[in-house]
């Protein structure tokens, strides 16, 4: 009776697996057809040849290694910057007692509930005065931490004893290196949850980089299928392969890293 169970469960992933990735599936198809194919009726859900033309356009139209190696840089970044900034936040709210530490921490956890909509102005405005537009540095600097990977890595880090913290100063370990040394090898999973859902937020980015970049040579590659869509609105071959060629990055990470993703989100279940 299990294993019928089991069969019939691995069944159901199986089916839904596959509607959720048949969307990609379709569009692969269509990248891979000619424009007379992709407009016959009814449609066409397999290509009659293999082709590539659409994809050697379409690397032909944009510099889509200029916007690859602007958003991998700009992606890589912000993940470091995000890890180092929102461990060490963290880690005072966890180990450090100090006046106005629980008003703090709601304050930190407000802006996760401010949507990035209602500062996009006020943020532009500022790395304007900065003189940051058309840098990569407008694209980095305001992302280097985030409330929500702050809530993230200190719910794990109250799952830590308290006692270990306790013998590692009676044994003379600073701060820094308690978290270095010790903290940091323990909360992997965490880390890993933390990187990779920020590197794809960042590389999926697309209105702030459009407001702040006008400089083709610091552009992104959701930048980059945009003016792509522009020029050759009429060919959607060329259009779908130049979207797969920039999902494709996002995709290898989540597959690699998709079970640490889940372990990080529930490491921090167990203690609030």
């Amino acid at each position: 009776m299990m294993r019928k169970t089991k069969w019939q469960l691995n069944l159901l992933s199986i089916i839904i697996g596959l509607l959720i990735i048949a969307p990609i599936l379709y569009a692969l198809s269509l990248s891979l057809m000619t424009p007379a194919e992709i407009s016959m009726f009814p449609p066409r859900l397999l290509p009659s040849q293999l082709r590539l033309d659409n994809y050697q356009l379409a690397l032909s139209m944009v510099p889509f290694g200029r916007f690859l190696t602007n958003s991998l840089f700009v992606g890589i970044c912000v993940t470091f910057g995000q890890l180092l900034t929102c461990s060490l936040a963290a880690y005072a709210f966890s180990f450090f007692e100090f006046k106005g530490k629980k008003l703090l921490f709601i304050a930190v956890l407000a802006t996760v509930m401010i949507p990035g909509e209602v500062i996009i102005v006020s943020n532009y405005l500022t790395v304007s005065q900065l003189g940051w537009n058309d840098s990569l540095k407008a694209l980095i600097i305001p992302f280097l931490t985030s409330g929500m990977g702050i809530f993230m890595v200190r719910q794990f880090f109250l799952t830590v004893p308290k006692d270990l913290h306790e013998a590692a100063v009676i044994d003379g370990c600073g701060h820094f290196q308690f978290l270095t040394t010790i903290l940091v090898p323990i909360s992997k999973p965490v880390m890993a949850s933390l990187g990779i859902y920020v590197f794809i937020n960042t590389w999926n980015q697309y209105m702030w980089p459009l407001l702040t970049i006008n400089n083709p040579n610091r552009r992104t590659v959701q930048i980059g299928i945009s003016m792509l869509q522009f020029s050759e609105g009429n060919n959607y071959g060329v259009i779908l392969a130049g979207a797969l060629m920039i999902i494709i990055p996002s995709i290898i990470v989540f597959v690699i890293g998709q079970k640490r993703l889940v372990d990080g989100m529930i490491s921090g279940a167990i203690k609030g």
